[in-house]
């Protein structure tokens, strides 16, 4: 193993939130070369970082959801290189993909994706604890590294032209439902959970669901929840969406519009939920979730979603969304169980409201609250254009920040109830620029203090008087922008709590 490579290990780094995670005992899929050494996964289409026999200190990334012959890719010269990769893109998912990318494509993946504030905290790591920089020219690196790349030295094994694993069937893995886990794989050195069968069904929100089984682990309680969806309602999903296009990867959606595709996708029903052993509340730690849609097919990997419908035996013509929620034990034992049940509580939806624009304090809109149908005013109390320190994000040595932003205070009257009504800026924030890198600047953390993925919300923040007073903050941009236009966003839960009893001793 390499030394370089054996250093880091001992740093305690963790890489799983920049998509190179540690499960052990995961198994090789069928383009997994021969003598390879895994170092990390991406969690999703069993996509692998690994060394291989024979080819030194080499990384290499292996698809095997890609069509073949593009199964693995050389990524690094070198594992100081490959975390030099992660320090310049801030996630391994642009390394495994940019095989198949031009520049511009490439370059606008990491505009659209910045590193999340965990991210950073792992990518600060890297830097100061292995001593190393971001990588200059990242995608000339990696796509001169696979140009000049010997494909043909790549040994597999006799699974790779086996035709039951070979075209985008993957191999089948034992059944083991672990509590520090997921549908992927898991990590910890716990036994899997033992099995319990349910097959309770019930009704909830105009869907049919079904908790197959749950597993008794030494952590804690783990619970598959299955919502059954009707062919045709997604089939009418798709075709409102227009989601059957080949090049729906490079279509690009507003955040409005993306609300309303999550609002509309029958496969897509966001909850948490609790359970209740022996009279006491067990309260969900983790969860993870896949979907399976028989409307789909050719080059959509489903594999791990076929597995937990052969072994359930759910039906197949049907759609279905699975979570797995783990519950840990009150105390650090199993308990026996007499009497279990499950109280399923829907996350607020995003309902899309009315836009408007303002320019000065005391603009009043008028709107119409979807939970009560009532008419509601909003005041703007005040507006100012503020600029943020140029502190506030470091210094980064080839990109500049936007910092300029709108800040409104608004009063709602009557009433709305607090977090029930958010403000978010229609215009996307400014993509930081490139600028020529100044090889004196130091590289700092960049810490993003406004807005969030979708945009900026409101918050209520103070009271005046008898009306709260509510916070919002426009996009960023590189100048002041006078012309706003806001739009409504309302979350709202649309059904009642469910509660399910599965056991009764």
């Amino acid at each position: 193993m390499a030394v370089f490579y054996q250093k880091f290990l001992k740093q305690n780094i963790d890489l799983a939130p920049l998509g190179v995670e540690q499960i052990p005992d995961s198994p090789t899929y069928f383009c997994t070369p021969k003598g390879a050494s895994i170092i990390g996964w991406a969690g999703v289409d069993g996509i692998h970082f690994c060394f291989i026999r024979g080819f030194g200190e080499m990384v290499f990334a292996v698809s095997p959801s890609n069509a073949r012959p593009d199964y693995v890719h050389p990524i690094a010269d070198s594992f100081s290189d490959f975390l030099r990769l992660l320090l310049a893109c801030g996630d391994a998912a642009a390394l495994e993909q940019a095989w198949g990318w031009s520049q511009e494509q490439f370059d606008c993946f990491l505009a659209e994706n910045p590193p999340t504030q965990p991210q950073q905290r792992v990518l600060n790591d890297i830097a100061n604890k292995m001593a190393l920089m971001p990588m200059e020219q990242p995608y000339q690196n990696l796509k001169k590294l696979q140009d000049s790349f010997d494909y043909s030295k790549i040994r597999y094994t006799e699974d790779f032209d086996n035709p039951d694993m070979n075209g985008g069937v993957l191999p089948e893995k034992p059944w083991k439902v672990y509590f520090d886990g997921n549908f992927w794989g898991h990590h910890g050195k716990d036994r899997a959970g033992t099995e319990m069968l349910m097959g309770q069904e019930f009704l909830w929100a105009g869907y049919k669901w079904v908790i197959p089984a749950i597993y008794s682990c030494s952590k804690g309680l783990v619970m598959d929840v299955c919502m059954q969806v009707d062919p045709d309602s997604i089939r009418a999903f798709l075709d409102k969406w227009d989601l059957y296009a080949e090049d729906n990867v490079e279509r690009q959606f507003t955040p409005e519009q993306q609300e309303c595709i999550d609002n509309d996708n029958p496969l897509c029903f966001d909850f948490t939920s609790f359970a209740i052993l022996n009279g006491k509340e067990l309260f969900c730690a983790h969860s993870s979730g896949l979907s399976y849609n028989p409307c789909m097919t050719g080059g959509f990997d489903q594999s791990e979603a076929k597995q937990i419908l052969e072994h359930y035996e759910l039906n197949h013509v049907f759609g279905w969304s699975i979570q797995r929620m783990a519950f840990p034990w009150i105390e650090n034992r199993k308990p026996v169980f007499h009497t279990l049940s499950v109280i399923l509580k829907q996350h607020p939806v995003s309902i899309p409201g009315p836009h408007f624009n303002c320019n000065q304090p005391g603009d009043q809109f008028s709107f119409v609250y979807p939970s009560d149908g009532i008419e509601h005013t909003l005041t703007v109390k005040e507006l100012e254009r503020q600029t943020l320190p140029e502190h506030n994000f470091g210094q980064e040595r080839d990109s500049a920040f936007p910092r300029c932003f709108t800040m409104m205070s608004y009063t709602v009257s009557p009433d709305i109830p607090e977090g029930k009504l958010l403000l978010h800026d229609c215009a996307d924030s400014d993509s930081p620029r490139q600028q020529q890198p100044d090889p004196m600047a130091p590289v700092a953390v960049t810490v993003a203090v406004i807005g969030g993925a979708d945009g900026p919300t409101a918050v209520f923040a103070t009271s005046q008087g008898q009306k709260k007073l509510g916070l919002a903050c426009s996009a960023m941009h590189f100048e002041p922008v006078s012309d706003i236009e806001w739009r409504m966003v309302f979350p709202t839960a649309q059904f009642a709590d469910q509660r399910i009893e599965l056991m009764y001793i």
